[in-house]
């Protein structure tokens, strides 16, 4: 299963409200009716809630890029279906429409795009999802690694220290589920980057979380939770440089799922 991660600000002179209307109810459902021709298993868009957690988690962490208006996630069974789904007429005259859409509400320059493969940490079901009338919301951190650090030292690392720490302390912080998704340098990317005028360089990839919302907002105010949450942003800090790096929460809206 391969990724397709898309990070998007809104073209300037729009709200978040018309931004995210626009998306859900215009593009999403353009999406939807390519998704045969372009053999995407599944499609979901992220909402960036407008809330103050956000700003509390960017505060932890010291200075921090804002966070994205929301995030185009896209999967495919493997890379050969990816691929395919491009190279015939229909695919290109789908690729075309959905980006002559995409100008339409999506700052392209400003959002970066990348594959790459999941990781799964913390109960690794697939059907969690953070829907609008849900309890859940997720949280969703675009990082980059320090310049001390290769992507691979960085992404081994995430993986192999990062990962087994938020493991152990993830009953404190109340975590439903934890993914690691790691950037993965593909041609294809540089193609959608290109189309796009995208300026913005990717993320060496981002951490996903479900919480309960209600017990989200009392992380803190238990002593597990703020150990919990010291020892996670201490080790963060070893492979994260966050002054490049974006986090907050948002809902998701399920268009395509194929599973």
């Amino acid at each position: 299963m391969i990724r397709l991660e898309f990070v998007l600000r809104r073209k300037p002179g729009m709200s978040l409200a018309e931004f995210q209307q626009y998306w859900r109810e215009v593009h999403g459902p353009l999406v939807a009716k390519h998704a045969t021709t372009l053999n995407i298993h599944r499609y979901i868009q992220l909402h960036t809630l407008d809330d103050a957690v956000n700003d509390q988690l960017g505060g932890a962490r010291g200075v921090m890029e804002k966070p994205y208006d929301g995030v185009a996630e896209l999967w495919w069974t493997n890379r050969e279906a990816l691929v395919s789904s491009f190279g015939g007429a229909a695919g290109q005259a789908a690729g075309k429409e959905l980006l002559e859409d995409e100008k339409r509400f999506i700052d392209l320059p400003n959002s970066p795009l990348w594959f790459a493969y999941e990781y799964p940490q913390v109960n690794p079901t697939e059907d969690m999802v953070a829907r609008e009338q849900s309890a859940l919301i997720k949280l969703f951190f675009c990082l980059r690694h320090p310049t001390t650090l290769s992507l691979d030292e960085a992404q081994l690392y995430w993986r192999t220290n990062h990962g087994p720490l938020i493991r152990g302390v993830s009953q404190g912080m109340r975590m439903k589920r934890y993914l690691q998704v790691h950037y993965y340098q593909d041609t294809v990317e540089q193609q959608l980057r290109a189309s796009r005028g995208t300026t913005v360089a990717p993320y060496t990839g981002h951490a996903e979380a479900w919480f309960d919302r209600a017990e989200f907002a009392t992380i803190a105010t238990t002593p597990e939770g703020r150990r919990a949450m010291d020892l996670a942003v201490k080790d963060e800090a070893q492979f994260i440089d966050f002054s490049k790096s974006a986090i907050w929460i948002g809902k998701e809206r399920v268009f395509i799922d194929r599973r």
